[in-house]
Parts: C-alpha cells; structure tokens; sequence
C-alpha cells in the first residue's frame, strides 16, 4: 500500500427498496462489497442498477433498506455524506470541467478550497501525489484537448485525490479503445489487490468481467436474479441471469464477400483539418465493395470523427475526391437518396436527430417529403407519417410511450434503434457506422450489430468505425487501424491478431 494512502473500505446496501409512486424501481436488493474486492454490477438497461447505486451514494433516499460501511450502519442522506465515508463514483459521461486543466480541475474539485491558490505549492503537492498513481497524466493541459482514455483516468485520479477508497464506476469503458480499457481497469484492479480500493463497476462487457472482476451481482427488473464468484459462471450463465429466457439476435450466417463484387465506396487523396485544426487526416485510398463490411479501428481522437463528418457531409476536405458507385459524391441529401447512403453516427440523439420533435417525426426525416411512387410530392401527410413511424417502431420493437414523445425522452438504445429503423428501411447500397452500440446494454448490443450484418448480407457495403476491438472482430471481413490521422494497417479478419492491430492502434508500426 502506498504510504499515506487509507486502507479500502468495504461496503453493503441490505434490503434496498425504492418506490416512485406506485413503480417499484428496486425491490429488496442486497448487495455486499468486501473491501480491496472488485465487484461487477449487472442488468440489462432499466434493471435498477442506477437506482441502487444513487441509493448507495445518497442521491436518492431509499423507500426501504440500509447502507453498512466497514459493517457499521451509517446514514447517507446526500452525496457530501457518501463523500465523507469515503464513497466515490466516477460516472459514465465526463464531469470535468474542459476548458480547466487536469489540475485545476483537482484543486476545485475539493471541499476546501482556499480564496487565493497558492499555485507553486498545489502543483508540487499535485506532483507528489501522481507519483503515487500508478500512471501518468498531462496536468497542465486543458481537458478538452485529452483523449477519451486520459479523461477517464483523470476522473479515477480526482476520486482518489479527494480520498474516497470506494469507487463505483459507471460503464467506465464505454468511452475507452480495448488498450485504454485493460491499461485503466487494470490500474483499477492493482489497487484493489493492494488493499487501497473496493471497485463495484456497472458494466455490460462480459471480456472486462471476467478479466478484473472477483464477484458479480444481476438486477433484472429492480429484482437480485443472481450473484457468485466470476470465476465459477461462464458468460452464458450470466447472460441468462440478465436477460431471462428471452432470445438474444444473433447474427446471420455470412456468406464470404464475392471477389467480383463492385466497389461502393471509393476514397482517394482525402484530405481535412482536424477538429483543433492544427493537425490533418490524410486518407490515401479506401475502397468498399457491396456485400463487405470494413472495421476501422483506432484510439479515440485519431480522426475517425473528423472522417465520418467528412462523408457525411459535415466537414469540407482540403483535397481528395469521395466516390459512390462511381459518382463522385458530396453527401447532399439528394445525392445520399439517389445513391442509398445512409448514416448512423455516434451519439445519435446529437448526431442523427431532432432531439425535442416527436419519435414520428424523426423515424420520418428521410421520407416525410416522398409520395407513394417515392418521388419528393407536394404536400406533407400527418398521417402518411405516423403510419410509417408505427409500422417501424413495431418492426425494430423501439419502447416509447407514445408516437408523439419527443425522441429525447427514450432511452439510449431505443433512440439508436429508432435511428436504424430510419436508416435501414428501404434500399440501402453504403451504409456508414460510427460507434453503433456505445453504453448500449446486452440485448440491444446483440440486435443492432444483428441488423448491421444483415444489411451487409443483403448486399450493402459498410464502412464500420468503432472503438470496441470486439465489435469490429465481430463484424468486419476487413480491418483497417486510423492512427494520427492516416490508415496505417490493414488485415482480413482470418488473419487478424488483437495484438498486432493493438500495436498499430498505440503508433508502433
């Protein structure tokens, strides 16, 4: 243990209850965490695994139940009272402050903070105490400029800054390449070895579990359906637990990719400033063919957004020329229409929707303006409209109380399956993905990636930009590495080792 540190502390939720109203969101859950233990938290999304650890934390007041820490009864009435025991969470969406550096962040982030910093002294005491991390970070940098897996480690350091030795972490790898998750995770776990932190982590990737965590617990439906070692449960025995006997999609049978099939995409010469404008992505050559799905992997800010903006129409490049079918293309919505494009970006609520108009009306966006024979008509029908919607959200089986609920009132995975249902409905020749399944849960995951593959068996090309390593090795018939901007490696899936595109990923090649 390093010197100084506080010892882990152990901590247990006994008989929490949580009604809102008549629903019952949590029903009689216990949950016991061993200090310097590594504990997964799972469920499918609205299981009640948010509501118990807002319990645990003092967010929300259970209805029912009680909180031990080191097997003594505490009260925690409000966060500040989880903070002082010594309870942290680090959540799935960054909480920094981004145009504050790494230690700016730290040193306001305490509960005494003093009127006048004396700077000279935090930045030494902040070096004395990164020294006790088991990583490095660039303190000094504004956090909007860090990558997606220095943020998360920044977050993990602000937590033990501030001395809490419980840590919940909420999907902490949702953001992170499969590099960033083992190296944060791995720090995680090295800690709680040591005896200087319990981690309870809500998570829905089984590789990560089975990887770090000693113990599990699964909520389904705000019930406990199943907790053990990990050790003892394979991933099917979990899976069951989390989902019950529904059917999971799997994905079709693919056929191999046609040698003489016709190129889709073609990129050549494509050149564009990066988002800091300072640096430029530079894709020499890319072709897709129908019928074929490339992968392109990469660390999070290596220029895979500014590509996809690139065709997608968002973002001029400097050079180059993007070709569909053989037309050169611009993304126009005519272009994307005549040509079959279609786009499912990352953040879809941000990126592919109208967040405030209704589910309709975003299922809608592509075809609203289109009479029956498909040809941009002269007047707009409500009712054509809802039709089309309810036809789609039965069909990809979108959860939303009503037609009329703004899309930002569903959950992340039905705003990204009411997305697909736009997207994948009709002809579709180049489909271009970009994170498809980010903090989705099992289930979701399972259909979505399901759908994708069943376009591609129908012929579409997909260009698939993603960074869960598993997911690309998943899908893709081809994989190609972005590293500072360029396609730097490229490998068929039958001959495609995690550790050379790894290699590749981190900028050794």
């Amino acid at each position: 243990m390093s010197e100084g540190r506080k010892p882990a502390v152990g901590v247990e939720a006994v008989s929490m209850t949580m009604r809102f109203g008549a629903f019952t969101a949590l029903d009689d859950v216990t949950l016991r965490v061993p200090a310097g233990s590594f504990h997964a938290l799972l469920g499918e999304n609205g299981a009640g695994k948010s509501t118990l650890v807002k319990c645990m934390m003092g967010f929300y007041r259970p209805t029912l139940g009680q909180m031990l820490v080191e097997e003594r009864e505490v009260a925690i009435d409000s966060p500040r009272d989880a903070a002082q025991l010594g309870l942290g969470m680090v959540y799935q969406h960054f909480t920094l402050v981004p145009s504050l550096t790494g230690a700016e962040n730290l040193v306001i982030s305490r509960e005494q903070v003093p009127a006048v910093i004396d700077w000279g002294r935090e930045r030494k005491a902040l070096a004395a105490f990164m020294d006790t991390m088991p990583f490095r970070l660039p303190l000094d940098v504004p956090v909007r400029e860090l990558a997606a897996g220095e943020k998360q480690k920044l977050e993990i350091v602000k937590q033990l800054y501030l001395g809490r030795r419980f840590l919940i972490l909420d999907e902490p790898t949702s953001v992170l390449t499969p590099g960033e998750a083992e190296e944060v995770l791995g720090i995680v776990r090295g800690m709680t070895e040591a005896g200087e932190l319990t981690v309870l982590m809500i998570s829905h990737k089984f590789p990560e579990i089975t990887a770090f965590a000693d113990d599990f617990t699964v909520l389904r439906k705000g019930r406990l359906t199943g907790s053990g070692k990990v050790a003892e449960h394979d991933r099917k025995a979990m899976a069951a637990m989390m989902i019950g006997d529904q059917p999971i999609a799997t994905l079709d049978a693919r056929q191999p990719v046609d040698p003489a099939a016709a190129a889709v995409l073609s990129v050549q010469g494509i050149r564009a400033p990066d988002r800091t404008g300072l640096k430029s992505i530079d894709i020499a050559d890319l072709t897709i063919k129908s019928g074929e799905i490339v992968g392109i992997a990469g660390i999070s800010g290596n220029g895979q957004k500014e590509f996809f903006e690139v065709l997608a129409g968002q973002r001029a490049p400097t050079a180059g020329t993007v070709a569909v079918k053989g037309r050169p293309f611009h993304a126009t919505r005519k272009e994307s229409r005549d040509l079959a494009v279609r786009y499912i970006p990352e953040e879809p609520l941000r990126n592919a929707c109208a967040p405030r108009m209704t589910v309709a009306e975003n299922i809608a966006f592509r075809t609203f303006d289109l009479n029956a024979a498909e040809k941009p008509g002269f007047w707009i029908s409500a009712a054509a409209i809802r039709r089309f919607a309810a036809d789609l959200v039965a069909q990809f089986k979108v959860k939303t109380a009503s037609l009329d609920s703004p899309i930002q009132a569903l959950s992340g995975g039905n705003v990204q399956r009411a997305v697909l249902s736009r997207e994948l409905t009709g002809k579709v020749d180049l489909l271009i993905v970009a994170n498809p399944c980010f903090g989705l849960d099992f289930s979701a995951v399972a259909e979505i990636r399901a759908r994708i593959m069943k376009a591609r068996n129908q012929g579409a090309a997909v260009l698939l930009i993603s960074e869960d390593l598993d997911e690309l090795l998943e899908l893709s018939d081809r994989i190609l590495v972005m590293s500072d901007g360029a396609l730097v490696y490229e490998t068929p899936i039958a001959t495609a080792s995690v550790q050379t595109i790894g290699e590749h990923m981190a900028g050794h090649h």
